[in-house]
């Protein structure tokens, strides 16, 4: 995909969709069909847009088109987990996971290439940063996999839950996250709800408070660590918003019952997993409404961290459900590909990074 210097049509909300038409004194239902056409139909030339007339659909093709991202390489793991190996139009590349679980189907979109955030335990951190995504390059994540899985079909396909945990920290990059987020859930387009939509983040405090004023989806965050000593360690960010910060913004946040904060912790060997980290975790979240994720560690032969052995697993988490917190073991799915938390990267020539 070669970028031609015009606009792609996807990535444009409703809103920026008519003023554009406006120019020629076109209505306003008009950028309505054009959302219908885009995210409902699926389609990929403007000139399939028939109900527009050719005086709307030339004015489109002045200064616009509907470029894709171009899929490079799909691999499936023994779990049925799928990763996608997307090119931009710059040549680099991120990385978007399926993943199936009972009745749902979940996908994993990026909103960077690379992350600034350096997290000990990513290699998305250890690869350093290069750019941003667009709002269009992450919404065609979401087309391209329907099409893959479900050619020919209309809006989304069977894919029902999206998570923003793939390449990147989603807010730091907020302005094109949010408009992706507005896109998404067009009611005349992709059709996904607040609820079936979760935006994961190392703890940006201020952007989460301005997340939660402006866009209403389930937020996630990745703690790991329950006293500022030991985050800051395992994510440098926590130097810039520490854990006061965190869970003052948390409990900022708009959520109700059926969209609760989750925490994502990360359970490493010998280092945030005794009886003391627990306990520590338990005065730190207090009486905020939250439910936990323990995730073991995905062990990778590029970094030094280990996997807890079951009984630490299973002794954490009842400490955490005998003091009444809402807690889960979640067992990440395609390891084998790299495609569990923190194993995503860029690639260079098919080759990942």
């Amino acid at each position: 995909m070669k970028e031609s210097g015009k606009i792609n049509l996807v990535g444009l909300t409703r809103q920026e969709l008519a003023e554009h038409l406006a120019e020629i004194g076109k209505e306003r239902y008009r950028a309505d069909q054009i959302v219908r056409w885009l995210y409902l139909q699926r389609v990929t030339e403007i000139e399939q847009m028939s109900n527009l007339s050719r005086s709307c659909r030339e004015h489109l093709l002045g200064f616009a088109e509907i470029s894709q991202l171009e899929l490079v390489r799909e691999q499936v793991a023994e779990d049925g987990t799928r990763k996608y190996l997307f090119r931009l139009h710059d040549g680099h590349t991120i990385e978007t996971v399926l993943i199936g679980d009972k009745s749902r189907l979940t996908l994993c979109l990026s909103t960077q290439v690379g992350c600034r955030m350096g997290c000990s335990f990513c290699l998305t951190g250890q690869s350093g940063f290069e750019r941003d995504l667009k709002a269009f390059e992450i919404v065609d994540q979401v087309l391209q996999v329907a099409e893959i899985i479900d050619p020919g079909g209309l809006s989304r396909g069977a894919i029902s839950n999206i998570v923003l945990m793939g390449m990147g920290e989603p807010l730091d990059n907020l302005e094109e996250v949010i408009k992706a987020l507005e896109i998404l859930k067009y009611d005349d387009g992709l059709q996904f709800s607040s609820r079936r939509i979760t935006l994961s983040t190392c703890g940006l405090a201020p952007e989460i408070i301005e997340l939660g004023q402006r866009m209403e989806v389930s937020l996630a965050i990745s703690l790991n660590a329950a006293d500022d000593a030991l985050r800051s360690r395992l994510m440098p960010i926590n130097r810039r918003c520490n854990l006061a910060e965190l869970m003052a913004a948390c409990r900022s946040y708009p959520y109700t019952k059926h969209r609760l904060v989750t925490f994502e912790y990360i359970l490493f060997a010998g280092l945030n997993d005794s009886l003391d980290d627990a306990r520590r975790l338990v005065k730190l979240i207090g009486s905020l409404p939250t439910k936990i994720n323990l995730i073991p560690f995905n062990e990778h032969p590029e970094l030094p961290f280990k996997k807890p052995e079951q009984k630490q697993i299973t002794d954490f988490l009842k400490y955490l459900q005998d003091h009444n917190l809402t807690v889960m073991t979640r067992r990440s799915k395609g390891a084998d590909i790299s495609a569990a938390c923190g194993q995503l990267r860029e690639a260079v020539d098919g080759e990942v990074k």
